[in-house]
């Protein structure tokens, strides 16, 4: 089959190269591509917003399947155009395509369907916007309504900055029609990830999540940019939260839109805000990130074509994603004065060492061939993306082929995955075991406490009965790691929690799973049940006997820890506070 990919930036040329790995396609063009993208596809000297330029291309050469990669031509329609001329093509439609392309579209859709977000309103009228800005104080956020290439929004840390924020978008057209309206939204606190799913307006099909860096220096500091790097796996989203995304977020927000008549394909981006155990959408996009791909799909084992395609047919149910457990890097190399003014045509030296670091390759963004050299052609220029064995070592590789490259007047972040190795530091000091993998709606419970209180833990399956040898080792090796407490989760006989503490002298906690005809009271009763000498803390059956063993986590903690101790106090003073109000209402 012959593919044509829309774009020529960073996220374009790592599409190409992952289709090309396809034992299904035979030709793939580019339009209007890179120096990257030359040499695993044909360009076409056609821009990715040319949309009926890119149809009657694409009509002419008999294209297969065309895969469109910037936001621009999807909000414009390019999925509408080549449907009608029944032409297949991999994006949401026009009218899909507003949950990136109007950010006041995003946000009712968000607040219709209940998916948490943050608190905001959309205006025309600068002296209303300001009104509002001054009511939720600051810090807050100021986002021009369109598309802005990654840089129309703008956090405010004063009232006065978010006043020129507003006037600048309003009144002096600084990002064109894009910031005609303004959505004003209160600033959310937490750590920020990436999580992209496919979608085919049914099913959804979650990516590996990933974790992007938009602010130009170091320590995030400075003003936004499209993306200076990005890594995967992300730390900041574990199972748990990653379930949350799907359930809360993904699910519904594709769900929603099949429901208004304008159902979502393709590609679905959300990018979150993670405080502790919640989550909360900053901007959904309709494409893949960049530099987000890059890693991603390094670590995507699938063919993508097949996928691709069965978002476009409605069969998207029929599959399932394979992910090398291996961690990737991408690093972005920038021209000087980017995202400002900066110098294009500079020659780009050490390509082909860079690419001699293992398990390294350099996706090219902002890059030209000029007289057979490759030379810069726009802000961000390359991703020098590199897969390894942990998160360190994909750091490690990554930078070191960094160090190959040189034009002038060049910069790179040099903290790229610093969040990753920061949080991936702390030892845990609460082990969850699970009898299976269906007890997780269960402890999800007491994850969410623990992650309430900031205790770092761990989470795993191990059986009593099918894994005698492996539930006895987490247990022998629970204290050299720095366990102190262990919570055990099973139903049916509900051995596991009994197994943990006969091999142990830290504290066991039993949550009693309800997952038997007998409604839990046979795991209770095999939980609660120990000799003599082997204590386990029982916990009432299912979610409210998770959501305490957390709670009672937390306490045994906090007899020696001052921190959860005073979170704790906290904790349950906020609990009487609810009780007094209720009450004051009947006085």
């Amino acid at each position: 089959m012959k593919v044509l990919v829309v774009g020529g930036g960073g996220r374009e040329h790592t599409m190409v190269w992952k289709i090309s790995k396809s034992p299904m396609v035979q030709k793939i063009y580019c339009a209007p591509g890179n120096a990257g993208t030359q040499g695993l596809a044909e360009s076409v000297p056609i821009s990715a917003e040319d949309i009926d330029a890119l149809a009657a291309f694409a009509k002419e050469n008999k294209i297969d399947l065309t895969v469109v990669g910037p936001e621009g031509p999807l909000v414009k329609g390019i999925v509408d155009v080549f449907d009608k001329m029944g032409l297949k093509v991999f994006g949401p439609s026009k009218a899909a395509a507003q949950l990136e392309g109007s950010k006041n579209f995003s946000k009712q859709h968000m607040l219709k369907y209940n998916i948490p977000c943050a608190m905001g309103k959309a205006f025309t009228d600068t002296s209303k916007a300001k009104a509002y800005a001054k009511a939720l104080g600051a810090p807050c956020v100021v986002k021009a309504d369109g598309l802005a290439a990654g840089k129309g929004v703008i956090i405010c840390s004063t009232l006065e900055k978010a006043y020129e924020a507003i006037d600048s978008m309003i009144n002096d057209n600084t990002f064109g029609d894009a910031g005609a309206i303004v959505v004003v939204e209160e600033c959310l606190k937490g750590e920020e990830a990436s999580f992209i799913a496919l979608t085919d307006g049914k099913t959804v099909l979650p990516l590996p999540e990933s974790q992007d860096h938009k602010r130009i220096f170091d320590n995030d500091e400075g003003p936004n940019t499209g993306g200076m790097g990005a890594y995967s796996p992300a730390p900041v989203l574990d199972h748990m939260l990653r379930q949350k995304a799907m359930n809360e977020v993904m699910i519904p927000a594709v769900k929603g839109m099949a429901k208004q008549g304008t159902p979502f394909k393709g590609i679905l981006y959300a990018g979150l805000m993670v405080d502790k155990d919640q989550i909360k959408v900053l901007e959904f996009n309709t494409r893949l990130g960049d530099p987000e791909t890059q890693p991603i799909l390094m670590r995507l084992e699938n063919d993508l074509v097949p996928l691709m395609e069965a978002c476009c047919d409605g069969t998207l149910h029929n599959y399932s994603t394979k992910i090398d457990p291996r961690a990737a890097m991408c690093v972005v190399i920038a021209s000087g004065g980017y995202p400002g003014a900066y110098e294009t045509g500079q020659e780009i030296f050490g390509l082909d060492k860079a690419e001699n670091v293992k398990d390294t390759i350099v996706f090219h963004a902002g890059t030209a061939l000029k007289d057979g050299k490759v030379v810069t052609s726009g802000g961000r220029v390359l991703g020098v993306t590199s897969l390894g064995d942990s998160v360190k070592d994909a750091i490690d590789k990554a930078y070191e082929a960094c160090g190959h490259i040189s034009f002038n007047n060049q910069f790179y972040r040099k903290d790229i995955g610093a969040k990753a190795l920061k949080r991936l530091s702390i030892p845990p000091k609460v082990s969850v075991i699970m009898g299976s993998d269906s007890d997780f709606p269960v402890m999800e419970k007491a994850l969410s406490i623990l992650k309430k209180f900031d205790i770092p833990y761990t989470v795993t399956v191990a059986s009593a009965h099918r894994t005698p040898e492996r539930s006895a080792k987490l247990a022998i090796e629970a204290k050299e790691k720095g366990i102190k407490v262990l919570i055990c989760g099973a139903g049916h006989a509900a051995h596991l929690a009994g197994v943990i503490a006969a091999h142990t002298t830290l504290p066991v906690l039993g949550v009693p799973i309800d997952s038997s005809a007998l409604q839990g009271m046979d795991s209770l009763l095999a939980t609660v049940q120990m000799p003599p000498g082997i204590p386990v803390a029982t916990m009432a059956i299912g979610k409210p006997g998770a959501y305490n063993a957390g709670i009672f986590a937390a306490q045994i903690l906090g007899v020696s820890d001052p921190d959860i101790a005073q979170k704790l106090a906290a904790f349950k003073k906020g609990m009487a506070d609810k009780v007094n109000k209720k009450a004051q209402s009947f006085a």
